[in-house]
């Protein structure tokens, strides 16, 4: 496959066909863990795609950081997968109500959910960059020093259980469907990776619309004031009514741009980046 089709694909590949596999799945019939193997082979297309057409070569190189980010992937996905499969048994103990809009298209459900999800979560990650308590939680996040696919699913667990809280409770509470819960887990990871991404991928107008790389990398900047930009996990929609989207076609964003400026040696380690947040201010 050429450099030139890889850029021209990837972002409705996984936008559109990463989703589209999903919703087929589901409206087919096939058991939800069925979307796992189909979040997996993103993650393995990004891998392939980033080293054939990279946006900066140099981030594409370990920093000592490749297991620990595989370990958050897989145990923050699992948290969100062993989320989605308790809701059946929340409907025995909790009555849920009937408002979600079960009549329309499963795709157009879908929308809804990513449209709602996506206000609470950017909320919760703006509110992350102003209360102290959860910016420790977030700075784990803040800390990568490359923008690789695989490093838009390494956060700090419960910051992950802060966002998806503030994204999914709207929904439970509109009675959405354990479907519609696994179809957006997909999607989030789907758009974690799409902005994350070290691929150099055609973006044209849909940077102004949507939460892409080439906007995500901003709110990446190591300097506090430069990156308290583009908050958005799934669209610009929110930063827009914020006042902090943000968009410089001419900056070049390289390695030296990234991470936390006040905390240069921040921990690199699984473990360690699990405790520091708890860590006295003097320690970390």
């Amino acid at each position: 496959m050429s450099v030139f089709l890889v850029r021209v694909i990837y972002l409705p590949l996984f936008l559109i066909g990463g989703n589209a596999a999903g919703l087929y799945l589901v409206a087919e019939g096939a058991s939800l863990f069925w979307l796992l193997p189909v979040g997996l082979f993103f993650i393995l297309f990004s891998v392939w795609a980033e080293r054939l057409a990279p946006y900066d070569r140099a981030f594409n190189l370990p920093q000592g950081d490749t297991r620990r980010d595989i370990i958050h992937a897989v145990v923050n996905e699992t948290l969100s997968v062993a989320g989605v499969a308790t809701l059946p048994f929340l409907a025995l103990v909790f009555e849920r109500p009937t408002l979600w809009p079960t009549d329309l298209p499963l795709w157009l459900q879908l929308l809804f959910a990513v449209l709602i999800a996506d206000v609470g979560i950017t909320l919760a990650h703006f509110a992350s960059h102003r209360v102290q308590a959860l910016w420790r939680l977030h700075a784990v996040h803040h800390s990568v020093r490359r923008m690789y696919g695989m490093n838009g699913l390494m956060k700090h667990p419960l910051h992950q259980y802060i966002e998806t809280t503030a994204g999914a409770t709207p929904l439970l509470l509109l009675g959405a469907p354990q479907e519609i819960m696994a179809l957006l887990v997909l999607a989030v990871v789907l758009q974690l990776l799409l902005q994350h991404s070290n691929v150099a991928y055609f973006t044209g107008p849909f940077k102004y619309l949507l939460a892409i790389n080439v906007i995500h990398r901003f709110h990446h900047l190591n300097n506090a004031e430069e990156g308290d930009v583009n908050f958005g996990l799934f669209t610009t929609m929110t930063d827009r009514v914020l006042g902090t989207a943000y968009y410089d076609k001419a900056k070049v964003i390289g390695v030296d741009n990234l991470g936390i400026a006040e905390q240069p040696n921040y921990p690199k380690g699984y473990m360690r980046q699990l405790f520091q947040p708890f860590r006295s201010q003097q320690a970390s």
